[in-house]
């Protein structure tokens, strides 16, 4: 199981150049599915989420093709020309939740489907039920047997329907969304989610065929097509990595410039920060973000459905409070269990007393190196910042998690001047963990 061997001190001055979305392309690749044409996606972030969806596809019977793009990402085209099959098993889901978005097109295009549960994780119980009675309302007859959700369309096509979410959810918008292309009539989705991978999808999905209005909005209309065709479309910039790497600028006192990103898909975050003391410049492709060390200070947040401040920033913005001057009050509303990082983050000197969904974090001098355990995604790179402001040197440990979610993570920071090295030992990682 590899490590990250950080050495703190060093402010961070350069560039940073910004992936694709994870969180946009993984449902991009399963609304491949939909059609038997080839569909082309560009700026494709190479991660092991993204290798994880690609060998549930492979096993569908999509065909791919891979080619590496000069700024660092790649170009994959997808042909799912014929569905070898309709079932989804378990040791492929187990991996990443994410998977369950193969239901809604599988279903959508071949009448069937049967999908792996994908289980717990780490940062709270995320249950798949929206998903499936948003699909029951487009004329699903949908049963659970021995962990697996096994659908059918006893019509052969779905119809279309009105499906009301009691709660926002980005999985099950995107599931439904993508099922009522296919379906018969219009789809009408009200309380659905907003974000921009959501908007990205939907795009995509235009560019397919798809007659769609509303994406980016609560209510969203499908007007569902016979079939859909191929298409090329560029994955949106990954808003999480550009809102870590801009908390790593501040953290550590640097002045970056984050490139092949946009401006408008962190607005309540940048609002939050200049609030906090990090001076934020946004060009058309281009950030450019600064801050004085010592100089931060503490500002109360809480995480909701976008255009809020997102719960997968949450632990990285704990950690820049956890080094502010006052105190901060953090509250979680996505979900029960993410504060899993404060007791690592404890382990360096930071002063975080959490009650329930909110963490009172008062801010520190100066953080302490010392060896800590990643649990999930976010709190692994939470970790990374923490140790980069610290004094001395951090051992950050199970750093699988950030292969998911973070491209060249060390490279990226490595070449703006940060001591961090990686290093292998001889354990394994265990495959079967999984969050976000």
């Amino acid at each position: 199981m590899d490590k990250l061997v950080i050495r703190g001190g060093t402010p961070l001055k350069g560039q940073i150049p910004i992936s694709g979305a994870k969180n946009a392309a993984l449902p991009l690749m399963a609304a491949t599915l939909l059609t038997d044409q080839p569909v082309t996606l560009t700026n494709m972030p190479k991660l092991a989420d993204i290798h994880s969806m690609a060998a549930l596809l492979d096993q569908h019977g999509v065909k791919r093709k891979t080619q590496d793009e000069a700024s660092g990402g790649q170009t994959v085209d997808f042909h799912a020309k014929t569905i070898e099959s309709t079932t989804a098993p378990y040791d492929l889901v187990r991996k990443m939740r994410a998977s369950v978005l193969v239901l809604g097109p599988l279903l959508a295009r071949e009448g069937q489907a049967t999908v792996s549960l994908p289980g717990g994780c780490a940062i709270g119980n995320r249950p798949v039920d929206l998903h499936l009675k948003g699909l029951a309302e487009l004329g699903a007859e949908v049963a659970l047997e021995g962990g697996y959700v096994k659908a059918q369309v006893p019509s052969g096509r779905l119809h279309g329907g009105r499906v009301v979410f009691p709660v926002v959810s980005v999985g099950a918008t995107e599931n439904l969304l993508m099922a009522a292309c296919l379906a018969d009539g219009e789809s009408i989705l009200v309380n659905a989610a907003r974000e921009p991978e959501i908007t990205d999808l939907a795009e995509c999905l235009i560019a397919m065929g798809a007659e769609i209005e509303g994406h980016g909005t609560d209510t969203i209309r499908i007007q569902g097509k016979d079939k859909l065709g191929g298409a090329v479309h560029k994955v949106v910039p990954d808003r999480i990595e550009t809102g870590t790497y801009v908390m790593a600028a501040a953290i550590t006192g640097g002045d970056v410039e984050l490139t092949n990103t946009r401006s408008g898909l962190l607005e309540s975050v940048f609002e939050i920060l200049r609030e906090a003391g990090v001076t934020i410049e946004e060009g058309e492709r281009s950030i450019r973000v600064s801050a004085k060390r010592g100089g931060l200070k503490g500002v109360d947040v809480m995480t909701e459905p976008f255009p809020g401040f997102p719960t997968d920033l949450q632990a990285q913005f704990m950690t820049l409070m956890s080094v502010a001057n006052g105190a901060s009050m953090i509250t979680e509303t996505i979900f029960e269990n993410r504060f899993m990082h404060v007791p690592e983050l404890a382990r360096m000197g930071a002063n975080i007393n959490v009650h329930h969904s909110s963490a009172l974090v008062r801010g520190v001098d100066r953080l302490i190196g010392a060896p800590v355990m990643a649990t999930d995604l976010r709190a692994s790179v939470s970790l990374v910042l923490a140790a980069m402001a610290a004094d001395g040197e951090t051992e950050v440990n199970r750093i699988y998690h950030l292969d998911r979610g973070y491209e060249n993570l060390v490279e990226k920071l490595s070449a703006c001047g940060a001591n961090i090295r990686r290093v292998t030992t001889n354990a394994d990682a265990p495959a079967e963990e999984e969050t976000v």
